[in-house]
């Protein structure tokens, strides 16, 4: 089997405007493409840009794009090792745009097995729930809308916070106060925190039931991360400071971390948050499913990966439920409240619409 062409859309999903410490996004800056191959059928891949934390646009992720499709015309997909090996000798980093087409290579592997990907990966079926995440906003709106999820049915809230620590205790405080001991609260600072105010939150912020606080502090202080999880009495998960398994040995080594989120968009797809995701596992770290604001697409390959790996216990699965405006996925992944329903039809089992991509910019390589 070799690679034909690849097809790279602009696959941009208008949103309603979502906040987080690093900045505020008004639109999803995805790519989506498909491998095509001498086989008949393709693989796809979708990765979601987000510049404040990855430091990729839509744009730099289209150009690279085009190089990595060249690249691989005319060789074998199912070399999945050494694809990605040559995409990682042709330019570092650049890890969202490398998830697309890591994912696109998994897609056809299953696919070629005749397996939905969850059962290439050696995975079985499990009851994935989400939590639903509250983007930053004043302490009495986020309140509001804290019990608007619960009379939704929400039962585990991810909280946005990192823009002022003081601002923070009450925004937890109100929250807390609003939904009860019944819900599960969790919180991400996105690296809004310096030390002392990281220090200050989450001491005060210990008597509100946190399950974890994630990235209280800029990747530069990692070496202050073995104090702050000495001192907070919130554990502390790692997202920002973790894109590939040294960054998960280095943390861990240190006794940085309690957790560690895996993305794609940081790892830069599925082979290597395998490794991420054992070198937790034998340091007894649980993970958490993470994502950016990929569409259904992506989150399908999400879910794949978490039904093959038991050490993923937290699901931070609610990325196109994130003021998404339009949903142009067919099959895939579909929410049974919070509860995630994953296909069984080979490879990942969702692609995007095609009227929704003859909207979008796009190019053939």
């Amino acid at each position: 089997m070799i690679i034909t062409k690849t097809d790279i859309y602009k696959f941009s999903i208008p949103m309603h405007p979502f906040t987080i410490a690093t900045g505020t996004m008004e639109y999803a800056q995805n790519i989506f493409l498909r491998l095509h191959t001498d086989a008949g059928y393709y693989g796809l891949g979708e990765c979601s840009a987000f510049p404040m934390i990855v430091g990729e646009t839509q744009s730099t992720c289209f150009e690279m794009a085009k190089d990595f499709a060249a690249l691989w015309k005319g060789k074998d997909p199912l070399d999945i090792k050494t694809r990605m090996h040559e995409l990682d000798l042709h330019t570092a980093f650049n890890t969202t745009i490398k998830s697309a087409f890591d994912m696109a290579l998994y897609d056809i592997a299953a696919k070629n097995a005749n397996q939905p990907l969850y059962t290439f990966l050696g995975g079985r079926k499990k009851e994935i729930e989400t939590d639903l995440t509250i983007g930053i906003d004043s302490p009495e709106n986020m309140s509001r809308r804290a019990i608007e999820f619960k009379q939704q049915g929400v039962r585990m809230i991810k909280i946005k916070l990192g823009k002022n620590a003081k601002e923070d205790i009450e925004r937890v405080k109100q929250i807390r106060g609003a939904v009860g001991e019944g819900t599960i609260l969790r919180i991400d600072a996105n690296q809004g925190w310096n030390f002392d105010d990281a220090s200050h939150a989450l001491k005060q912020m210990g008597k509100y039931n946190i399950q974890f606080c994630e990235q209280p502090m800029r990747y530069w202080d990692d070496d202050k991360l073995p104090v702050l999880k000495k001192i907070s009495k919130i554990p502390i998960m790692a997202d920002e400071s973790v894109f590939d398994h040294h960054d998960a040995e280095r943390l861990i080594k240190n006794n940085s971390c309690d957790y560690v989120n895996i993305k794609f968009a940081k790892s830069g797809g599925i082979l290597e948050a395998i490794k991420i995701n054992k070198v937790c596992a034998e340091n007894n770290i649980p993970c958490m499913m993470g994502g950016m604001l990929e569409s259904r697409v992506a989150l399908t390959a999400f879910a794949h990966f978490v039904l093959a790996h038991d050490n993923i216990i937290f699901y931070d699965m609610d990325t196109c439920m994130l003021g998404h405006k339009k949903d142009p996925v067919i099959n895939g992944v579909t929410y049974k409240g919070y509860f995630l329903e994953i296909p069984d039809a080979p490879g990942i089992g969702a692609d995007a619409e095609e009227s929704f991509l003859k909207s979008c910019e796009w190019v053939e390589v």
